[in-house]
């Protein structure tokens, strides 16, 4: 059904939606729970391991962690995230997590509706967004209680969809599933719209000297020249939704403030090789993953060429591995470096990663032992070239080239967002306005408590973009989010109060 027919708040095109969230993986699903009015509170017999955490959150029993000082809640604490309400909230929904705990979470979530703020949140396929992309992978994936959202545990819902639970390890398809039943049975549906694809997020300004009250484009230009007379006002989006039939219905949707929860998978990141678009070069997961589910490079006597240093090469390297499918793993880092990420991730809960970069470890190509048979790391390496023939010409920081015949390769180091609807495609959101934004390299520079990116007010980012990829530490945007919106709309109504009570000669 389109897009205009699905909710009243879109009949009339001069609405003004307090939120448009952009995305609806789990950081807008999140984000969508507490603005619907989801409040969490610390249970009441709770008690943190963290004493000193514990002590500043019985000052304000009685508040909802929305209603605090995130700042002061957060000083001190430390986590595997760069921004504090992440660290913060992850302390509070899964205590003492890094250390191996399995403690429940110290809050209890309460439905307050009078704090509901009116918002859609457009994706492209149902909520879940990129994990339902994910079907079709073979592999499972590192799980504890870290991939549920408030207010669902997942293990009581994986239970009810089947009998024989072995372990932690789930696969993607069951997370996409638990998304998806999760935005339905918290009643988030009407909050939704799929099929969504978005063509421009822009600026609308009000001529400050023109009373007809008519937003209006005005030229880049223009606006430099006389900036003082124009004020910004609301957030235009539009886009168009893709209906049954195949057609485009197109959309116009205005908001106040605007929530970028896109991801950071839209756009696998390139070797910019020569060859790196023959046929038997992958650069996903879900395209090697069906190559080995359908047979294609079982029983190959040439390995698979798996370039990348992160926990998505680690997976290929486990899928080609368990497969009984040689591989040849290059890397540019040294095996020492501190920034991989196999050093941050706790060796008994990510027993597998710990297991890839062992192997990289000691398993690493040299002149004497040539390729070992099942897996050989190529540290401080890199790839020049592929060639028609299959084969593919690496070379190590000395300059020192080796050619090897190849099964297939796959190249997995990172990917970008999809930004295309902001203007310079949102790289000018980045700390490194000249570089595209990426989730570890350049991502968006935002107010660590508020999450409002520092160079666009009323516009906010969180999740894959600010550099979080866990879902674990993901949520606390929707914290921050929710924090900052709910405290201006409560000043808003404050100030509304007082210019209505002035005019009645009240105090």
């Amino acid at each position: 059904m389109p897009l205009v027919e699905e909710t009243s708040l879109l009949e009339d095109s001069s609405v003004t939606l307090p939120v448009v969230v952009i995305g609806n993986g789990p950081s807008g699903i999140c984000l969508s729970y507490m603005l619907s009015g989801y409040r969490p509170y610390l249970s009441s017999e709770a008690i943190h391991p963290n004493t000193i955490l514990h002590s500043k959150l019985e000052e304000a029993r009685h508040l909802s962690i929305v209603d605090q000082d995130l700042e002061y809640l957060s000083e001190g604490l430390e986590g595997r995230s760069s921004n504090p309400v992440a660290v913060l909230f992850d302390a509070l929904l899964h205590p003492d997590a890094d250390f191996g705990y399995d403690y429940p979470s110290i809050l209890h979530w309460k439905l307050e509706q009078h704090h509901y703020i009116p918002h859609l949140v457009l994706g492209k396929g149902p909520p879940g967004g990129a994990w339902h992309n994910m079907e079709g992978s073979m592999l499972t994936i590192s799980f504890g209680n870290w991939m549920e959202l408030p207010g669902l545990k997942f293990k009581d819902w994986v239970s009810s969809k089947r009998r024989n639970l072995k372990g932690d390890r789930v696969m993607p398809e069951e997370i996409a599933r638990y998304y998806k039943h999760y935005v339905k049975v918290m009643g988030l549906q009407k909050n939704f719209r799929e099929n969504t694809y978005i063509t421009s997020v822009s600026r609308l300004y009000r001529d400050q000297v023109d009373n007809d009250g008519q937003d209006r484009d005005i030229s880049t230009q223009h606006l430099q020249i006389e900036k003082s007379k124009f004020t910004k006002r609301n957030w235009e989006i539009r886009g168009y939704q893709r209906i049954r039939d195949g057609s485009h219905i197109p959309f116009c949707l205005f908001a106040e403030n605007v929530a970028l929860a896109t991801g950071t998978l839209d756009s696998p990141g390139r070797l910019e090789i020569d060859g790196e678009d023959f046929p038997f070069v992958f650069h996903s997961m879900p395209e090697f993953g069906a190559a080995i589910s359908k047979g294609q490079l079982c029983g190959k006597v040439d390995p698979v060429l798996i370039v990348g240093s992160g926990l998505t090469a680690a997976d290929a390297v486990l899928c080609a591995y368990n497969n009984n499918v040689p591989v040849i793993h290059v890397f540019r880092r040294r095996v020492t470096d501190p920034s991989l990420i196999f050093k941050q991730l706790p060796k008994k809960l990510y027993p597998e990663y710990h297991k890839v970069y062992h192997m990289m470890c000691t398993q690493s190509y040299s002149l004497d032992s040539n390729l070992l048979s099942d897996y050989t790391s190529f540290p401080e390496h890199h790839v020049l070239s592929f060639k028609s023939d299959m084969k593919c010409i690496l070379q190590n920081i000395s300059g020192l080239k080796k050619i090897f015949k190849l099964s297939a390769a796959v190249v997995l180091i990172g990917s970008h967002p999809n930004l295309s609807f902001l203007k310079e495609q949102g790289c000018y959101l980045g700390h490194n306005s000249s570089q595209p934004i990426t989730c570890k390299g350049n991502p968006v520079e935002i107010d660590a408590y508020t999450y409002e990116c520092v160079k666009e007010a009323n516009l906010f980012a969180l999740g894959p973009l600010v550099g979080d990829n866990f879902v674990r530490f993901l949520k606390g945007g929707a914290l921050g989010v929710t924090r900052c919106l709910a405290t201006r709309q409560k000043k808003k109504k404050q100030h509304l109060f007082v210019e209505r009570g002035g005019g009645d000669g009240i105090a």
